[in-house]
C-alpha cells in the first residue's frame, strides 16, 4: 500500500521543523551580532565592510562548535525515526 498524503505531509512538516530548530541558534546569534555591528556602524559612521563580516563569521563558527553536537543529535533522531517508519510504508 503506498504512503498516504497525510504521512508524506507529516514527514515534510517534521523535516521543516527539524531544519528550523537546528538552524535557529546559529542564525539567531548571527542576527544579533549583525544588528549590534549595524548599530555600532550607524553610531560611529564607520562603514568598513570587514567589520561586518569577520565578527559574524567568528560567531557562526563558535556557535557551530557550541551547538554542533546538539544539532547532529536532532538530525540523527529525525533520520532514525524516518528509517524506523520505512517498514510500515512498504507494507
Amino acid at each position: 500500500m503506498p504512503m498516504s498524503t497525510e504521512a508524506v505531509l507529516g514527514i515534510a512538516r517534521q523535516a521543516l521543523e527539524t531544519m528550523l530548530t537546528v538552524s535557529l541558534p546559529v542564525l539567531a546569534l548571527s542576527l544579533v551580532v549583525g544588528l549590534m555591528i549595524s548599530i555600532f556602524q550607524a553610531v560611529t559612521q564607520i562603514q568598513e565592510m570587514t567589520i561586518t563580516f569577520v565578527p559574524k563569521i567568528v560567531v557562526t563558527f563558535l556557535s557551530l562548535l557550541l551547538f554542533g553536537a546538539w544539532m547532529i543529535g536532532r538530525i540523527t533522531d529525525f533520520t532514525r525515526e524516518v528509517f524506523q517508519l520505512i517498514p510500515q510504508w512498504i507494507h
